[in-house]
C-alpha cells in the first residue's frame, strides 16, 4: 500500500482513547525533525492490526530506515495474530482448542507458551479472577449484549462447565512447552492479554533494528521505549472517566514500560436497566456491573494488559496486592454510587507528570 500522509496533534495520547483518535489509516507522517536531536526525525504509522487500530511513533535517522522498520513491526504482529487469535480458524489457539477433551498433550510455539505460561500464573495469583478459558463465556456474553438479554440458565451453566482455569495443565517437554485441555469444549480466548504480548514483541522489533525512541500502542494500550528527544518521558492522558465530577484527567510520563487501560466506558450494554460492561468476570460468566476505568503502568505491555482486566474484577484494594508481585502501578476510578472513588497504588504517583 502506498504510505498515506497523515497530520496529527503531536500533544499528548490519550491512553484509552488512542485508537479511536487515529482511525484506521495505514501511512506515515510527513518526517519532522526534532530540535533537540537534528539527527533523528520522529515518523508515525498506522494500520489496523488484530482487529484493532496500532500506532507506532518513533524515531530514526531516515525515512527509508523507518519504512523498513515499521513493516518489520506490522510483520510481526500479522505472525503473532496468525498464531494466538481465537477468531482466525487455523491459528495455533484454534487448534488447541480444538483438541479439548481429548486428553492429548500439543506443543506450543514459544509465542503461545510465553503467553500461557503467564497467563497460568496471573489466573494463579487472582484464583480464577484471570482466565484465559473463558471463552465459552464471553462467546455467550457477546450474543446477550447483542440481544440484550441475559444468557439462559441453562446455556450459561454449560458455559461454565466448559471454564477453568485448573482445566488447561502446562508442561515442560524436552522440545518446549505443551498444554492439555481436561474438558471437553473448551474455548482460549486471549483478549485479556495477547495484544500486551505483540506490543512488547513489537518494542522489541525496535531494539533489534536500534530504535530506542519510540511508542507502539493498540487499541489504547502501549509500550514505550526511551523518551523522544529532549524529554523526560512520553507524555501520556490517562482517567479519562465518563461520569458527573470525575476527576480532571492525569497526565503521565512514561519510559520503558507498558500501559493499559481497561473499563466500560466504550464498549457496555444495558439489560432489564442494569448497566454491564463488556468485561466478563469468570467465574459468574456475566458483564461486571461496576463501573470503572483501570489504568496499569507495569514493565511489560503484557502484564499491564492482564492486570487491567483482573484489576476490574477483583477491585482496587485487591487489586493492587496482587499488582505488587508484578511491580507494576494502578489507578482506578469507581462509581459505585453516586461519587467517583479515587484509588492509586503507592508507586503510582511516580508515573505522574508536572502540572
Amino acid at each position: 500500500m502506498t504510505p498515506r500522509a497523515v497530520h496529527l496533534n503531536a500533544g499528548p495520547v490519550t491512553a484509552w482513547a488512542i485508537g479511536l483518535l487515529f482511525g484506521l489509516l495505514a501511512g506515515c507522517t510527513t518526517p519532522q525533525k526534532t530540535p533537540a536531536s537534528p539527527s533523528l526525525t520522529r515518523f508515525e504509522f498506522e494500520r489496523p492490526q488484530m482487529g484493532l487500530p496500532f500506532r507506532l511513533v518513533f524515531y530514526a535517522a531516515e525515512a527509508n530506515t523507518a519504512t523498513n522498520v515499521a513493516e518489520a513491526v506490522w510483520a510481526r504482529i500479522a505472525e503473532l495474530n496468525a498464531s494466538l487469535s481465537d477468531y482466525e480458524a487455523e491459528s495455533e489457539l484454534s487448534h488447541l482448542s480444538r483438541s479439548s477433551g481429548s486428553g492429548r498433550w500439543v506443543p506450543l510455539g514459544p509465542d503461545l507458551a510465553a503467553v500461557l505460561v503467564t497467563a497460568q500464573d496471573v489466573s494463579r495469583r487472582s484464583q480464577g479472577s484471570f482466565d484465559v478459558t473463558v471463552g465459552p463465556e464471553v462467546l455467550l456474553w457477546r450474543r446477550a449484549r447483542r440481544q440484550r438479554e441475559l444468557p439462559a440458565p441453562e446455556a450459561l451453566a454449560a458455559a461454565r462447565q466448559a471454564t477453568g482455569w485448573t482445566h488447561l495443565e502446562l508442561r515442560r517437554s524436552s522440545s518446549g512447552w505443551e498444554a492439555r485441555l481436561f474438558q471437553p469444549l473448551m474455548r482460549l480466548d486471549l483478549g485479556g492479554i495477547a495484544k500486551g504480548y505483540a506490543l512488547d514483541e513489537a518494542a522489541e522489533v525496535f531494539r533489534q533494528h536500534q530504535i530506542s525512541r519510540f511508542l507502539v500502542s493498540g487499541g489504547g494500550d502501549l509500550v514505550v521505549g526511551d523518551p523522544p528527544p529532549g524529554q523526560d518521558g512520553w507524555r501520556i492522558q490517562a482517567g479519562v472517566f465518563d461520569a458527573p465530577n470525575a476527576p480532571a484527567p492525569r497526565f503521565l510520563s512514561l519510559r520503558n514500560v507498558g500501559l493499559a487501560t481497561s473499563g466500560d466506558t466504550f464498549q457496555r450494554a444495558e439489560i432489564g436497566g442494569v448497566r454491564y460492561s463488556h468485561i466478563v468476570n469468570p467465574q459468574t460468566g456475566l458483564g461486571l456491573t461496576d463501573h470503572s476505568l483501570v489504568t496499569v503502568v507495569a514493565p511489560t505491555g503484557m502484564i499491564a494488559d492482564a492486570l487491567s482486566k483482573v484489576i476490574s474484577v477483583l477491585g482496587p484494594d485487591a487489586g493492587i496486592d496482587l499488582a505488587r508481585h508484578y511491580d507494576a502501578d494502578v489507578f482506578v476510578l469507581r462509581q459505585p454510587g453516586s461519587v467517583v472513588e479515587e484509588t492509586l497504588s503507592p508507586g503510582f504517583r511516580r508515573w505522574l507528570a508536572p502540572r
